[in-house]
């Protein structure tokens, strides 16, 4: 209530952009000043259940849902994120160097469709800074993942090299690890997920996960792939049966989409991925061929277009075990995450399932 009634009609006055830094600095702030993080624990904290806690790459999520990349792209607000009642958190893309990613504009709301256009490249203060800021993290509650992409100047020939300095700089931060392989704001970045190219890309990756295990003298950290919501069926079970294959722990799908069916708003034509209600549907279709291509033996997690509880309960069924949300927090706010945590749970008691495991690829049997 008091972010749609006060705080959103002032944020949505504002640039998209602008609007976005001042979200992220005040909750970094608020992971800095005393007592201000058990305020907000206060106001937008989520009971556990036992029912909704996921066991899952040998970590433990005390809710399933959790926060996408791209909202906190330099783990500036980490300790805040942690206290508004999200399972887990996904920081970045980060990339080796820092770099200042496309011209401005670059973000555009879409209220009427409830989406977004970004076409922000891969802007981000790079690894140094990263690490740093995660050195100063105070609250570990939930799993932190770090997404881990490539400088824009780098040619894909050489990309593998730029994955593995993010991991090799931040291994001892994450408790997991996300390969973005799938924005369309990076120039052939989406190439990379076809043919030798992603083989190659895959074996450096999880060759540098074992190499910093070894050195940190624990076993290796889980490693994800995020893709794509815009390839046909055949590149699909490609790219799935390569993932597959190279050792992956799991799978995100999906990233934001080039495609604008059914959009009614102004900035619609606007360059960039799109992410929010218009992605729902394809990204649980994705979710849905993957689970059906791995026999459910590839955990998923789901990102697209997740607003209410059906959405990530159509997911959950479809094939995931966790999911994320972005767009919808930009549209609901925090208050969001106690809504639908509350729905998975009733849904769950409607259906008669025991844990939301039990759920899984439920429409698949």
């Amino acid at each position: 209530m008091l972010y749609t009634k006060l705080a959103k009609p002032l944020l949505f006055q504002m640039d998209p952009e602008k609007a976005h830094h001042l979200t992220i600095d005040g909750l970094h702030m608020a992971g800095k000043l005393p007592g201000m993080t058990s305020l907000l624990q206060a106001m937008y904290g989520v009971q556990k259940a036992p029912e909704l806690a996921v066991d899952l790459f040998g970590l433990h999520f005390p809710l399933p849902v959790g926060l996408a990349a791209g909202l906190d792209k330099n783990a500036k607000a980490v300790d805040g994120f942690s206290s508004i009642g999200l399972g887990f958190i996904e920081v970045g893309t980060v990339t080796p160097k820092g770099q200042p990613g496309n011209e401005l504009p670059r973000l555009f709301r879409l209220p009427a469709d409830e989406g977004l256009i970004n076409r922000m490249g891969f802007n981000n203060d790079g690894v140094d800074m990263m690490a740093q800021r995660l050195a100063e993290r105070r609250i570990h509650s939930i799993p932190l993942a770090v997404n881990i992409g490539k400088n824009k100047t780098t040619p894909n020939e050489l990309a593998h090299e730029d994955y593995r300095a993010c991991i090799k700089r931040l291994y001892a931060y994450g408790d997991f690890f996300v390969v973005n392989i799938s924005s369309p704001n990076t120039p052939d970045l989406r190439a990379l997920q076809h043919g030798d190219e992603l083989k190659t890309l895959l074996s450096a990756v999880t060759g540098e996960m074992t190499e910093q295990a070894g050195k940190h003298g624990a076993p290796v950290k889980p490693m994800l792939v995020k893709i794509a919501p815009d390839m046909t069926d055949e590149q699909l079970e490609f790219t799935v049966d390569t993932i597959m294959n190279s050792g992956a722990s799991g799978i995100i799908a999906t990233n934001t989409t080039i495609k604008r069916d059914g959009l009614t708003e102004k900035h619609a034509a606007e360059a960039g991925g799109l992410s929010g209600k218009p992605l729902k549907d394809r990204s649980t279709e994705v979710i849905r061929s993957i689970y059906r291509q791995t026999w459910g033996k590839l955990p998923i997690i789901g990102s697209g277009g997740i607003f209410n509880a059906d959405d990530a309960y159509d997911k959950i069924r479809a094939g995931a075990s966790l999911v994320e949300v972005y767009t919808a927090l930009i549209y609901r706010g925090p208050g969001l995450l106690r809504e639908m945590n509350a729905g998975l749970l009733e849904r769950l008691r409607r259906d008669g399932y025991r844990h939301l495991s039990d759920a899984v690829g439920a429409e698949h049997r």
